[in-house]
């Protein structure tokens, strides 16, 4: 199921998104709202609660770890807050947030089990809860397939490592999202 940006026409968020350019900066498979757009999507696909749909059509604000582009500074959180809800953009700032190589390994351990998430930009450690721990896996794996269903080169040079990680979380994912995981990359 594909989302075309009619549905979001008149949202606060799309308005932002095309304030901030997403809709003319290049992405693989096209633009970066075109990316956005397809993420919130293949979210949906899954049955994601609403509120990670609207976290994964923004989920590029603040940039990523693996992406430095940066749409809207953290001094500006309020705005986004304002567009799509104080719950929506704290999962985007978490999953902005993210130190990969700190935060990745030890994501899916279990429950009770330490589990480290650093925050790249402030460098707090913290134990994130299960709730966030299930959207932020979830999240990452819609980007990533993505990415790899579009850009065969990505998905030549990442492929191998992501299926390998996104095997380890399949605890906190979804039976769909551990469905396209096989069906993209296994």
């Amino acid at each position: 199921m594909m989302h075309s940006d009619d549905q979001h026409t008149d949202s606060p968020a799309m308005a932002l998104l095309k304030e901030v350019g997403a809709e003319t900066t290049r992405h693989s498979g096209g633009t970066l709202l075109t990316h956005l757009l397809r993420v919130e999507a293949l979210l949906a696909s899954w049955g994601a609660r609403p509120v990670l749909q609207t976290a994964a059509l923004c989920h590029a604000f603040y940039g990523t770890d693996g992406l430095p582009l940066v749409l809207l500074e953290l001094s500006e959180r309020d705005r986004l807050a304002e567009a799509i809800g104080t719950e929506a953009e704290e999962l985007v700032y978490f999953y902005a947030s993210c130190d990969r190589k700190a935060s990745y390994p030890g994501l899916a351990a279990r429950d009770g089990a330490a589990v480290t998430f650093r925050d790249r930009f402030t460098g707090e450690e913290f134990t994130p809860s299960p709730q966030q721990r299930r959207d932020f896996a979830e999240l990452t794996v819609a980007n990533e397939l993505d990415l790899a269903k579009v850009n065969e080169s990505f998905r030549e040079r990442n492929g191998a490592a992501l299926l390998e990680l996104f095997t380890r979380w399949a605890p906190l994912l979804s039976e769909p999202a551990r469905r396209e995981v096989t069906a993209v990359l296994g």
